[in-house]
């Protein structure tokens, strides 16, 4: 019998919804209200197609050339992106997490970032995934059990969609004011007011626009949340919300996904690509200190 490419999968059941955990990558591999598929599905037998749902740290999206200084020391990471020259989406993108904890409607998954080539530092991460009646509720927990200080980024990378309506016909909203110019490398090189190519204020189609952007500047609640819809022509919709703690969220559609001609992902980021490299809202984790971040994903008829 062939193993499963992500590993074993965590199952999560509600009266009127449920959810998919992969142990590699802790990925949302589905999430189902009512009967609606709300994350992109896709075969047994392939890995995590296009980072899909997957958890990203100690640092999300890219960072030119692996190379880093931090507290005055140069680092060399692997090139993870060889096409682009980049260490891409962390050290747990393909790593195995282990459960520390299950029951019907939660479940928790640990894994640890060791001390490697580029990275000589060591966090214990935990994801807890809470089941809803209409979502999901996810926290992050980032330790530092080393003895230095860690250069620390966050960054979840979920796809979202309304099941039985297609990607391109669902409208986004997002309130961000400023997105990040990339390079042919998709490494930021400037960033700029939204503009009519980018602003999704007012709502995009997602069928009549191609996105790769990093969002910041946005609206947020009382409670500090800033929150993304996807909205069906019916008036649907799903919500992706984020904590204060995540100032960006990547944007990014793709026909690459399998089975869908357009796939969007909403990535909550505590930093933009590229922060090893500049510093922006890079984290400075001192030992035994300790990074929370919430976010999650609202189903609403």
């Amino acid at each position: 019998m062939t193993a499963d490419p992500t590993g074993h999968r965590f199952r999560l059941q509600g009266p009127r919804s449920s959810a998919e955990i992969a142990q590699v990558g802790a990925a949302l591999r589905a999430l189902t209200v009512d009967g609606v598929d709300l994350v992109p599905r896709y075969a047994d037998d392939v890995p995590t197609p296009a980072a899909s749902g997957v958890v990203l740290v100690p640092w999300p999206n890219r960072i030119r050339d692996g190379k880093y200084t931090f507290e005055g020391t140069e680092r060399q990471l692997a090139i993870s992106e060889p096409a682009f020259g980049n260490a891409s989406h962390g050290l747990l993108r393909f790593g195995s997490y282990s459960a520390a904890e299950q029951i019907d409607d939660r479940l928790v998954l640990t894994a640890d970032v060791v001390p490697q080539t580029g990275y000589p530092f060591h966090l214990r991460t935990r994801v807890i995934f809470t089941l809803l009646a209409d979502g999901l509720h996810v926290e992050h927990v980032i330790e530092n059990v080393g003895a230095a200080t860690a250069p620390v980024a966050l960054g979840i990378h979920p796809y979202l969609q309304i099941g039985g309506v297609p990607t391109e016909d669902l409208v986004i909203h997002s309130s961000g004011t400023s997105t990040l110019v990339l390079d042919e490398r998709k490494l930021p090189v400037d960033e700029v007011p939204v503009d009519d190519a980018t602003d999704l204020r007012g709502g995009r189609r997602l069928g009549d626009v191609a996105l790769d952007n990093a969002y910041r500047g946005f609206d947020r609640d009382a409670d500090g949340r800033t929150r993304h819809t996807l909205t069906a022509p019916d008036g649907r919709r799903v919500e992706l919300w984020q904590d204060a703690g995540f100032p960006w969220a990547q944007v990014f559609t793709t026909d690459r996904y399998p089975g869908n001609p357009v796939a969007v992902a909403i990535e909550p980021m505590t930093a933009p690509s590229n922060a090893f490299a500049t510093g922006q809202d890079l984290i400075a984790l001192e030992p035994g200190g300790e990074l929370r971040r919430e976010w999650g994903v609202s189903y609403r008829e």
